[in-house]
């Protein structure tokens, strides 16, 4: 099993159709895209020496490139790395590292971080600017066969936020993205091959494997020229593609209904958009169906388990007469068919309709474990469920409803921030005695970092701590606001009650 052969089996029954584009422009047709496929897999045996089972990284912005170099490891056997391009140099460092990256595919915004990598960090022995040259000499290398790989060999490493402050790599299977694959045929939407994906948002996410099964299917993937969200740009292009589908954060669907080229165009080519990732507020969504109609799905999954535990179909979303439609609109669902879930007690034991536990789910799209982290994996899959860290209770028509996340995980413009990442970065310097980071609702981005601080006599500047986090970690990380504090709250063993945090932050925003 080796999901390179769709774009293979594409070529042979769509041969002149489009399967990548940039913008209104066709980049490749399915012919060129498996034969670039099969070059770039070529040229990383026969240039590079690499081997099947070796491990691949990206990283870039969204380009037609991008899948096309994905499809290339895979069709060489090889582990694809996305990385989020929006990551600092030293994260990025870490994940080349940890995964044992051997090669990396680099656009020009990124090559000044990460080319002084090769040969200084890990494994990591070759980077291929792309476009480029050295992109160039893959895709015109001799292609080679597709190589066999075994439904449990690992494809995809889903590098995402820990708890530790260091990410982990979720190891994706050929078996899990198939089961996600087909999971979305039969929960949120049919694909033909007249229709689009647009890749609005980061492929190395949701939209990326939002797009495999629409490469399953020979849909055109479309990449917009702004590498972005725009309005504007998204209503030139739904006169250009026809039956059109996109993965959003709530933040992004939020702006889109907004957007007068959007409020005052022509849709009718919009087919779904599937949205997911951090909380959708019931009033956004509600304004949202007023200008998109019966084409939103809402999705609720993790990297661990490739955006597959529960979702809300089109019909659900347009079925207002459902005595209780706004209690199931604030759900994120129901289960998806290839998953078991269950909701859970300090003990593992399920419990009632109604009542608060942790969530957690069974079934062949459930990662193989964590890459080289066998006490991470362990205690994740105990007893053979994936716990997701979120605190959740079921309905008793079976719909899942989120209450916190025990993980304390803040979600802001669709990117997981874990606290203790910042807090990290925060206690590393001088005058910060003890630091708590919370998420506070945000209507844009669904939420911001706050920091609280303790401070001794000397107590730090923000220009200085908002210095410290730039050198450290992503910009979308750095807390939005500093409160320095007397203290922190605690309950009776030293743990800090981050829940009296956020509760102080909504009661400040409500005055």
């Amino acid at each position: 099993m080796n999901l390179a052969s769709w774009v293979e089996r594409n070529a042979a029954r769509f041969s002149d159709a489009p399967a990548l584009a940039e913008g209104d422009r066709v980049h490749a047709s399915w012919e060129q895209f498996a034969a670039r496929a099969a070059a770039i897999a070529g040229g990383l045996q026969g240039i590079h020496g690499l081997q099947p089972g070796d491990r691949v990284a990206i990283i870039m912005r969204n380009r037609p490139e991008y899948l096309e170099a994905m499809f290339g490891i895979w069709h060489a056997g090889m582990v694809a790395v996305p990385v989020n391009a929006r990551l600092h140099p030293e994260e990025i460092a870490y994940v080349i590292e940890h995964s044992g990256t051997a090669l990396v595919f680099v656009d020009e915004e990124h090559a000044e971080d990460v080319l002084p990598m090769v040969g200084t960090v890990g494994e990591l022995r070759a980077a291929v600017l792309t476009p480029g040259g050295d992109f160039d000499s893959l895709t015109a290398h001799a292609p080679i066969e597709i190589q066999d790989r075994a439904p449990d060999d690992a494809a995809w490493l889903f590098y995402t936020s820990g708890t530790t402050g260091r990410p982990k790599g979720a190891t994706l299977t050929h078996r899990n993205l198939l089961m996600a694959s087909l999971s979305y045929f039969a929960d949120l939407d049919y694909i033909s091959p007249a229709d689009t994906i647009i890749h609005a948002a980061p492929i190395s996410h949701g939209s990326g494997l939002y797009g495999l099964p629409h490469i399953a299917r020979g849909a055109v993937s479309v990449i917009p020229a702004s590498g972005g969200v725009d309005g504007s740009e998204l209503a030139e292009l739904l006169q250009r593609w026809t039956g059109v589908t996109m993965f959003a954060a709530p933040t992004m669907v939020k702006r889109l209904a907004n957007d007068p080229a959007i409020v005052n165009g022509d849709i009718s080519n919009l087919k779904g958009i599937v949205y997911g990732g951090a909380p959708m507020y019931l009033a956004d969504l509600e304004e949202a169906l007023e200008v998109f109609g019966p084409r939103l799905m809402q999705i609720y999954g993790q990297g661990e388990t490739p955006m597959t535990i529960t979702g809300l179909s089109k019909a659900e979303h347009a079925d207002r007469n459902h005595p209780r439609w706004r209690e199931h609109m604030a759900s994120v669902g129901f289960p998806r068919t290839d998953v078991e879930v269950r909701v859970v007690d300090e003990d593992d034991n399920p419990v009632p309709a109604g009542e608060l536990g942790e969530v957690l789910v069974r079934g062949d799209v459930v990662m193989a474990g964590y890459w080289n982290q066998p006490e991470e994996t362990a205690e994740t899959l105990r007893g053979g469920w994936l716990h997701t860290g979120d605190i959740g209770s079921f309905d008793s028509e079976g719909y899942l409803t989120l209450h916190d996340r025990s993980k304390d995980l803040i979600i802001s413009g669709g990117m997981n921030i874990y606290p203790r990442e910042v807090e990290e970065v925060l206690l590393t310097q001088p005058g910060v005695n003890a630091v708590a980071v919370v998420g506070r609702p945000d209507p844009e981005w669904g939420e911001s970092v706050v920091a609280f601080i303790v401070a001794g006599p000397d107590r730090p500047s923000t220009e200085s701590l908002d210095n410290a986090c730039l050198e450290r970690i992503a910009r979308y990380k750095r807390p939005k606001e500093y409160r320095f504090v007397d203290s922190l709250p605690t309950n009776n063993y030293g743990k800090v009650l981050k829940r009296e945090l956020r509760e102080q932050l909504k009661s400040d925003s409500a005055n």
